[in-house]
């Protein structure tokens, strides 16, 4: 994400606080806040530094994992995508299942990442993630979460 920012006086933010958290929600801006001539502050929107993901349900559906004894561990990308990773025991070899939760999750669908694999391991896309939506199971945003696309994943290794 680029940022354009605008000048703005502490005078203006205090006029209308409200609007101006708008433009930055809604419409992406940013915004330098200046008090007395001096740069003080900025205002950016939340997917420039975390994850534009709802907190509650991936708090939620992490919890369950935990109670269900996973063990995950979080990380955010480069890209500020929230990533989730697991260690997994897959034919006497220890790999790594990664979780990629991009923005707009759960309606946009996670990418699924496994390491070590080997190079021609078949059905993955261009950039290495495992192809587990398809024709016969496809992710709904109202019925599945994390858990689901991790047990797609270990069906994927067990092929």
């Amino acid at each position: 994400m680029e940022l354009d920012f605008k000048t703005l006086t502490m005078m203006e933010l205090r006029r209308s606080p409200g609007e101006i958290l708008d433009r930055v929600h809604k419409k992406d801006e940013a915004f330098i806040i200046e008090r007395n001539g001096r740069q003080k502050a900025c205002l950016v929107p939340i997917g420039y530094f975390l994850p534009d993901i709802p907190k509650d349900k991936v708090n939620k559906e992490l919890n369950e994992l935990r109670q269900k004894g996973e063990k995950p561990s979080l990380k955010i990308s480069d890209k500020k995508e929230l990533v989730i990773l697991f260690k997994e025991a897959v034919h006497k070899y220890e790999v790594t299942l990664k979780i990629l939760l991009p923005h707009g999750y759960p309606n946009n669908a996670p990418k699924i990442y496994a390491s070590p694999i080997i190079n021609d391991a078949p059905h993955r896309w261009k950039d290495g993630a495992l192809c587990i939506f398809g024709v016969l199971t496809n992710l709904n945003p109202g019925k599945h979460n994390i858990d689901f696309v991790l047990k797609l994943d270990r069906k994927w290794h067990s092929n």
